[in-house]
């Protein structure tokens, strides 16, 4: 009896260890395995594309143009997949040639991901542009105008997708956003009319639509406009999609002083409910040059919306803050017309910002950026001054952080244009060199000091400290993401200023 029960103890006993062995043999596995995860920072990461796509800018390429071409875009996830709808504007675009070659030419490109990175060209959601529109268009502009789709806005309502678009003539009032509806959000699409019209009589532009409901009581809403008269809010009917009163435009929410020179259109609206809040994200400024995004907040989302110093977006002053603006880090030609964006809200509680770019010297060619948004403590939104590439975010350490870095101030552009319809004229499509706000050097040391002031991490909330040349940024998030310039992982910073201005940062070595 007492010999099984030794021999029973000893058994236990080597179960005991082995078990223990395991685990700890297990422990080390892992830890070694989310080392190999997240490699030491920076590593090589090559780029998904090339930002110059000359290459491929003939029609026949059509099917290639995944991340080219992207004008206006608009982005939402149906499913498992992500789609993005954009304005139909193309490089070296040639109907003859599309003709020939039996090119699908049409209106309001179609894009789609599964990861935010890769994007397959769908094609054009109508085939051409809705009668009815044209109609319109000519009828109020001498026959002209109407030759091609902008700023399309899609969401889901029940188990319909509705496709609102935008049919104008250039430079004037005279336009149009209709709505289509289909069973799938790569349709086919049926025409459901106008929602609002406009022309020389009335006090807005019917373009660039934007949808929102309120998340208290279910009531639907349209932002919609440009610098012709602002921007203005309509509720319209959840079951029609369209206006709930006949023939009813809305209300102002956001003007600028001089409708002729300072251009302001573009907005998108998104709902924060974890800080119970509706932003309203707009585009400053000519879109081929100083393009820039700007936003304000409410508690509710037909207004009023308040800017980063607590200025209605309806007055005429320039609200803050400003989020994205042509910029250029070193080892690139740099980005102008960043604006126009539309705001995705993840499943995963993760926010991205998608606008174009214009690449650089030339700003004819538009390229998709996605980038991922956060919101500050005290509840702004700020966007990663770098593109992103399929980052998963990962805690930082401040051993991460020491090194040397670039950082860029946006600001937004105080040279002086000459504007017709809120546009630069003909021959000044290129940047001035202080419309573009470059990088410069800063080196972060181990100990806390740069050579320009001090640096302090606080590793609990990602967020870092950083004096500069008398200067004090707070609560900029630190995390890790793509550096497209020199093709490796990195570590990112994003903030604002006291003045309501991003502080972009990135980690060079």
């Amino acid at each position: 009896m007492n010999n099984n029960s030794n021999k029973n103890t000893v058994r236990k006993n080597i179960c005991q260890q082995l078990y223990s062995f395991l685990i700890v043999l297990s422990l080390s596995l892992f830890l070694c395995s989310c080392k190999q995860e997240q490699p030491t920072i920076p590593a090589e990461q090559p780029n998904p594309w090339v930002d110059d796509y000359t290459h491929l800018a003939s029609m026949e390429h059509y099917k290639e143009w995944g991340t080219y071409n992207v004008h206006d875009p608009a982005i939402k996830k149906f499913g498992d997949d992500y789609y993005i709808y954009s304005t139909d504007a193309i490089f070296a675009e040639n109907a003859e040639i599309a003709r020939e070659k039996n090119v699908p030419l049409g209106n309001i490109q179609i894009r789609k991901s599964k990861d935010l990175v890769h994007w397959n060209f769908v094609g054009w959601a109508f085939p051409d542009i809705p009668k009815e529109a044209v109609d319109w268009v000519h009828a109020n502009n001498a026959g002209r105008g109407a030759t091609n789709i902008w700023a399309p806005y899609v969401m889901k309502q029940g188990d319909r997708y509705r496709l609102y678009y935008s049919v104008s003539a250039f430079g004037k009032k005279t336009s149009w956003i209709g709505l289509a509806e289909s069973a799938s959000p790569e349709g086919p699409w049926v025409d459901k009319g106008a929602v609002v019209k406009s022309n020389s009589q009335t006090p807005m532009n019917a373009i660039d639509p934007s949808i929102i409901e309120d998340a208290e009581n279910g009531k639907v809403w349209m932002h919609y406009g440009s610098y012709f008269g602002g921007l203005y809010c309509v509720e319209l009917d959840p079951t029609t999609g369209l206006t709930l009163n006949k023939d009813d435009r809305g209300h102002l929410i956001a003007r600028r002083a001089n409708y002729r020179k300072d251009n302001l259109e573009a907005p998108e609206i998104i709902y924060n409910a974890e800080l119970k809040k509706y932003f309203l994200f707009v585009s400053y400024d000519p879109l081929m040059t100083t393009y820039n995004v700007r936003v304000g907040r409410s508690d509710k989302p037909e207004g009023p919306f308040l800017d980063y110093f607590g200025k209605n977006m309806n007055d005429t002053t320039n609200n803050y803050p400003v989020l994205v603006a042509p910029y250029r880090f070193d080892n690139h030609p740099g980005w102008a017309g960043t604006g126009h964006c539309g705001i995705l809200a993840t499943d995963h509680g993760r926010y991205f910002m998608a606008h174009q770019g214009r690449l650089s010297p030339g700003n004819h060619l538009m390229v998709l950026h996605v980038r991922e948004l956060f919101f500050t403590p005290d509840g702004w939104p700020v966007v990663s001054p770098q593109r992103y590439a399929g980052d998963d975010l990962r805690d930082v350490s401040a051993e991460d952080i020491a090194g040397e870095w670039e950082l860029i101030r946006i600001r937004e552009s105080k040279y002086e244009r000459q504007l017709e319809a809120g546009q630069i004229l003909w021959g000044e499509g290129s940047l001035e060199k202080k419309e573009l706000n470059a990088s410069f050097p800063l080196i972060l040391n181990a100990d806390g000091s740069t050579d320009k002031g001090t640096w302090s991490f606080t590793e609990k909330d990602q967020t870092m400290t950083l004096t500069s040349d008398n200067e004090t940024f707070r609560n900029l998030f630190i995390f890790a993401g793509h550096d497209w310039e020199k093709q490796t992982r990195t570590i990112l910073f994003t903030g604002l200023d006291d003045e309501g201005r991003s502080v972009w940062g990135k980690r060079t070595k």
